[in-house]
């Protein structure tokens, strides 16, 4: 699990760090973190359906905030719990291009242990920052 909760940050919203060696591991992890607020066991979701999304940004830590993004609207929109299995990104120049394969299902309220509802991902201390050995993010979201 390369994310962690953070209690000090916000007293109304979940904050959590996410890491990787990488940034699309950084942003597979800040995905599960974004998803495990939601639902208490990520391995009780099935992948049966495939969503894919090209997104573009100049600022990495506003690419995140998409993908993140992106995750509740298909939560919102179709009732998908979707998790991110495959990240392509490239930076070109200084726009960050993305590909992102999510992969899930409908939510089940039998199967999945439902715990609170992420409305948004917020833009208070989003950040995202590289050291010599990974890729951090720092995330809060509003519940």
């Amino acid at each position: 699990m390369p994310y962690r909760y953070l209690d000090d940050i916000a007293i109304a919203d979940s904050a959590f760090e996410a890491w990787g060696e990488t940034v699309e591991e950084m942003i597979a992890a800040a995905s599960d973190a974004t998803l495990n607020v939601m639902v208490g066991n990520l391995e009780s979701i099935a992948f049966r359906e495939i969503r894919r999304r090209e997104l573009e940004d100049t600022q990495i830590d506003m690419l995140l905030f998409q993908v993140l993004q992106e995750i509740i609207f298909f939560k919102d929109a179709e009732r998908l719990l979707l998790r991110v299995r495959s990240v392509q990104l490239h930076e070109r120049g200084n726009i960050w291009n993305a590909t992102i394969d999510f992969e899930g299902e409908s939510i089940d309220p039998e199967r999945h242990d439902l715990i609170v509802d992420v409305k948004a991902v917020t833009l208070y201390r989003l950040r995202v920052e590289k050291s010599d050995h990974r890729w951090t993010a720092t995330v809060v979201v509003d519940i």
